[in-house]
């Protein structure tokens, strides 16, 4: 008997479920569990007549659009009811627990552009009203909080495909509200603020940071810190700090502007009292570019604080108002004369000879450092080999050296019989300027009329004072004559001449001596 009625329960459900969805079915999402395909059907009929999709916005906006709007009807033929009938009524002892999810894209029709034309209408599809997504960043420096992530924006821009996608799939079955966030539409940032990379970047900016260079040039300092180079970042593709060299390079570039001095005119208050200003000029200091902008790049990587010079390719004696100091080469074209300052002392000064006016071998005006000094050179040009003991480049070809060969220097040898551009000086007076100079030593050369001598020093006359001196051997009172002649003969040069008297010292002692001797004879 019991049997009999599970028989025709199981039966009789059996031929239910043959007309009634089973109960955990929904069809295109809605509910469709206990119902008849006709009431299925009845049932988005009357919804269709009344339908309005609710669209949420990423902003908090809700926009609507009916089914009136796009001409939205019901469309179906036996699908419902086959869907219905293809399900296995005798296994509903199972089914009923299970869920179903069924699926009909023929359950209603509509005009499809009327609904792009709906959708093209709505505020938020209007480009205006639209926010452009921003990846997160890292701030500009701080000195309070040094660099920060600055979080995205998300936005409000529309993937107007995937918009009509979103929607479309919404209509179609008939859901009521649509989240444009949850469905996808919207085109979002690609670096979030928790962007692994991102906070690594900042970290290791931080570091960099920590960068304190301190440039000591002369009595004045330049620092370079955070609140310099802070702006100087990049991130490259892979959100890793990059410096930018162009940033380093132009920083550098207004440091030579502001320190270089070897293409700056000189201003030298001369030995004759007037002030010149030398416009051509070789000779400053220089930055070296390349290697600044390599240790800088180093030295902010290392995250360290430094304190050091520049890197030059050019040097002076000086980082005061004149970068010669007091130690240089004063040549005098117009005077044909040179004077060897050393810490602010006359070490020597004399004639020489420049370069051969008259053959456009005029020796060049400007501001130079001796290039090298050189012991037994040889000077080679057109038409010429000339072996001399001292020569001190400073401009090219044309220097300092001795002119053995000459008996006269100064007055105006040079504009007749000059040298190929060299200045020609006394062997005794290249010696001294030789033991004193050195590379880069200031030479500043220049006119100044108003200086001109006429007459040349005669090396010769002071060589006879020489013997002269040479001549007194060892003094006795018998020496008187012969010591007062030298002493005469000493008194008629000229003081450019005097400098070639290269034992004037023997002669005063000889003089000391004699007075003593005389002093003795009376006592």
């Amino acid at each position: 008997m019991v049997a009999g009625l599970v028989v025709l329960l199981y039966l009789g459900l059996a031929v239910y479920f043959h007309n009634h969805f089973f109960p955990k079915t929904t069809l295109n999402g809605r509910k469709a569990g206990g119902y008849t395909a006709q009431k299925v059907m009845d049932e988005i009929t009357e919804e269709i007549h009344s339908y309005q999709l609710k669209i949420a916005t990423r902003d908090k906006h809700t926009e609507k659009i009916s089914g009136q709007d796009i001409s939205l009807e019901p469309q179906w033929g036996d699908e419902i009811t086959e869907l219905v009938h293809a399900q296995n009524m005798f296994a509903w002892p199972v089914k009923i627990f299970q869920k179903q999810t069924l699926k009909n894209t023929t359950l209603v029709d509509y005009d499809k552009d009327k609904l792009q034309t709906q959708i093209d209408a709505l505020d938020c599809m209007d480009a205006d009203n639209q926010t452009a997504p921003e990846n997160a960043s890292v701030s500009s420096y701080d000195k309070t909080e040094g660099f920060t992530v600055v979080g995205c924006v998300m936005g409000t821009t529309i993937d107007a495909e995937k918009m009509y996608q979103a929607v479309q799939e919404a209509v179609e079955g008939l859901k009521e509200n649509l989240s444009l966030e949850k469905a996808g539409v919207y085109e979002d940032p690609t670096v979030l603020d928790d962007d692994e990379n991102l906070v690594k970047a900042v970290k290791k900016m931080n570091g960099y940071a920590k960068t304190k260079i301190t440039f000591t040039v002369g009595d004045s300092k330049e620092v370079l810190d955070a609140s310099v180079f802070g702006d100087w970042f990049r991130l490259n593709k892979k959100l890793k700090p990059v410096l930018d060299q162009e940033c380093v390079k132009a920083y550098v570039s207004d440091l030579a502007k502001k320190y270089n001095t070897c293409y700056s005119a000189k201003t030298l208050k001369t030995s004759y009292g007037k002030t010149v200003t030398i416009p051509e000029s070789h000779y400053g200091w220089k930055i070296d570019t390349e290697k600044e902008i390599a240790q800088i790049t180093s030295e902010i990587k290392a995250g360290k604080a430094v304190e050091r010079e520049l890197n030059y390719s050019m040097t002076a004696n000086s980082h005061g108002k004149n970068d010669y100091g007091d130690s240089y080469v004063e040549i005098n074209l117009t005077a044909q004369h040179m004077f060897l300052y050393k810490d602010g002392k006359l070490v020597i000064d004399s004639d020489f000879v420049s370069g051969n006016v008259s053959k456009n071998n005029a020796t060049p005006t400007g501001a130079y450092g001796v290039t090298y000094t050189e012991k037994n050179a040889t000077l080679r040009g057109e038409n010429y080999e000339t072996p001399v003991t001292y020569w001190m480049p400073f401009a090219g070809n044309v220097g300092m050296h001795d002119a053995y060969w000459r008996s006269k220097f100064g007055g105006s040898i040079y504009k007749y019989a000059g040298s190929h551009g060299c200045i020609n000086l006394p062997p005794e007076v290249a010696k001294v300027v030789f033991e004193n100079v050195k590379k880069n030593y200031p030479v500043l050369v220049y006119e100044l009329p108003g200086t001109e001598s006429t007459d040349a020093t005669d090396k010769e006359e002071a060589k006879k004072v020489v013997k002269l001196i040479d001549a007194l051997g060892t003094i006795t009172k018998d020496s008187k004559e012969a010591v007062q002649k030298a002493r005469n003969a000493y008194e008629k040069l000229t003081a450019n001449d005097k400098v070639y008297v290269t034992n004037y010292d023997k002669l005063k002692k000889a003089e000391e001596k004699l007075q003593k001797l005389q002093k003795n004879s009376k006592e």
